[in-house]
């Protein structure tokens, strides 16, 4: 995954409040991860197993360098309670300066 700043935003999905901080503590205290922020409970709808699901869930919004996403989906993989966790990556285009700085030390 490529960006501009060497940097993307993480969405990942979890099944339980205690589920995204125990991930959320990993990753950070790894450095795979600069921040995560946790925002649920959601609502999610989506077609599994040949059936529509409605769950609620929680979002993990995480922060980390784009070089680091093999590590970071592995690490996840290997955290996670689903067969097959929503890993997706968007690569930050632009941010502030200061900001993606302390990314970059928070990461390394």
């Amino acid at each position: 995954m490529d960006s501009e700043t060497g940097f993307a935003v993480v969405f990942v999905t979890t099944g339980s409040m205690e589920e995204a901080e125990r991930i959320a503590t990993n990753l950070v205290e790894e450095r795979l991860a600069a921040c995560v922020n946790i925002v649920g409970p959601i609502r999610s709808i989506y077609r599994w197993e040949g059936a529509v699901q409605r769950e609620a869930e929680h979002l993990l919004i995480i922060k980390s360098a784009t070089n680091a996403f093999g590590n970071l989906e592995a690490r996840i993989r290997e955290l996670h309670s689903y067969d097959t966790p929503e890993v997706i990556g968007v690569p930050i285009a632009e941010g502030s300066h200061k900001y993606l700085e302390w990314m970059k030390s928070s990461t390394q």
